[in-house]
């Protein structure tokens, strides 16, 4: 893992410090998927929220001249996928949550604390 997902992270977990949501989980998954160095795991309470966060996010990196390179779900705004590279950040309404349980599919990575 390189110090640019790290940042990159710390940078998403900052954005989605100052606002509402139902849970927030940042995992270190480079050792068991080469899909990401990172998972951000972001839970809202409806899918206004999710839209709403997903925005926050989008637009927070824009800023700063990162760009997202895919963005998926947003229409229905239950699970929002954003590929950042080697950082993807999931959006998801909470039933979805639940449901597709991402905290337990990926809880052999490494949670980080920002």
């Amino acid at each position: 893992m390189n110090n640019e997902s790290i940042l990159l992270a710390q940078k998403v977990a900052s954005i989605l410090k100052k606002k509402k949501f139902e849970s927030l989980q940042v995992l270190d998954v480079h050792n068991i998927t080469s899909l990401a160095d990172i998972f951000v795991i972001v839970v809202g309470n409806n899918t206004k929220q999710t839209k709403a966060l997903a925005d926050d996010i989008e637009d927070a990196l824009s800023e700063e001249g990162i760009k997202v390179i895919q963005k998926e779900g947003y229409q229905t705004a239950n699970w929002i996928l954003m590929d950042y590279g080697r950082v993807i950040i999931h959006v998801l309404y909470k039933e979805d949550a639940e449901f597709y349980g991402l905290d337990r599919l990926w809880q052999d990575g490494t949670t980080l604390l920002f």
